[in-house]
């Protein structure tokens, strides 16, 4: 039996290269690393091309997480690497325990996502794919621990683990996923600090992006991420997708450091996020309503209006400008050709 760890990179290669070498110190399972270059234009191939030969360190930007880097795993890496189309078409899957796909565009998160998806799925000894936003770094256990939980789980089709701040290691961001009021539009965030933890879990509408460990029989019944989103709510969509076919589990020994929206600008402040966020995340919100619980709609039109107000009342009209034209955006799709278009 396989893993596989699929991992996107665009302009990113030195939180890249710091997840890597956390990667590689993963025990007690089996895996092979799968690593999507989204057409990056900083130099990101060239800069892993040099980890992987030993000669670029990774650095750690939080130091009191430097133990989960350091010291540097024994270089070279050996590594194979491919185009987009010989990863989803031909290429000979080797052995080697880095494949590099140059994705050649910016498929974004679900685009490079399911280049690696099909590229392991090509392998017949591939049972689990874990989905891993390239700004974490992870604990040691963490691959292993999310196997044995579904191991002995075999209705949950996805797992998430215990997402911790990289920034704030005490700082817990989800036990696995979250709950998704539909009725606003929005998830439900429930702050607590590590030490709070008391082995509770609440039951989840969907597993956190940044770390999801799919089966391959979910990945065959239910098909691959939506890239019509572009960004956002792909794994919700998927989750919604599973219902009635699969479950959604929580391995909270499986545990990761997350930097969380060092690509695209999120951030838990919304008054903070970058504009694009706010587009993909007014439209986004008002699509999921329309496909899966359109009787949500007014009330999550009226959260987007509220929304926009609130940065109206903050000054920043092209935010707020943003925000309702692309809830319009949203109204106006009503196919996924639709949705890409925008």
């Amino acid at each position: 039996m396989q893993n596989y760890i699929v991992i996107v990179n665009w302009n990113g290669w030195e939180d890249t290269i710091e997840c890597l070498e956390s990667v590689l110190r993963l025990r007690d399972a089996e895996f092979r690393i799968v690593l999507c270059d989204n057409g990056s234009e900083d130099g990101s191939l060239d800069r892993i091309r040099e980890w992987a030969a030993g000669t670029l360190a990774a650095e750690p930007a939080n130091p009191t997480l430097s133990s989960l880097i350091s010291p540097p795993f024994p270089k070279p890496v050996p590594y194979r690497e491919i185009s987009r189309q010989e990863a989803e078409l031909d290429a000979p899957m080797g052995d080697e325990k880095l494949i590099l796909i140059r994705v050649g565009a910016d498929l974004m998160y679900a685009g490079g996502n399911n280049v690696g998806l099909c590229y392991a799925l090509r392998d017949p000894a591939a049972r689990y794919f874990w989905i891993l936003n390239n700004d974490t770094v992870v604990e040691p256990a963490a691959l292993a621990a999310m196997v044995d939980f579904m191991k002995v789980s075999p209705d949950v089709g996805m797992c998430g683990c215990l997402n911790l701040s990289y920034y704030n290691p005490n700082e817990v961001q989800a036990q696995g996923g979250r709950r998704y009021n539909r009725w606003m539009g929005r998830p439900i965030l429930q702050s607590c600090s590590r030490s709070e933890l008391n082995g509770r879990t609440e039951t989840l509408d969907y597993v956190l992006g940044c770390s999801m460990l799919v089966t391959r029989e979910f990945v065959e019944q239910i098909g691959l991420i939506d890239e019509s989103y572009f960004i956002y709510f792909e794994e919700l969509d998927w989750a919604e997708r599973a219902k009635g076919k699969f479950t959604l589990g929580y391995a909270p020994n499986s545990v990761i450091y997350h930097k969380e929206g060092a690509s695209i600008g999120t951030n838990a402040s919304r008054e903070k996020r970058s504009l694009t966020s706010e587009k993909y995340q007014s439209r986004n919100r008002v699509v999921f309503a329309k496909r899966y619980c359109p009787w949500t709609l007014p009330t999550v039109l009226m959260t987007v209006c509220a929304t926009a107000v609130h940065r109206l009342c903050l000054g920043d009209r092209v935010r707020a400008a943003a925000i309702l034209a692309w809830a319009l955006k949203g109204m106006a799709a009503g196919r996924v050709a639709d949705l890409e278009s925008t």
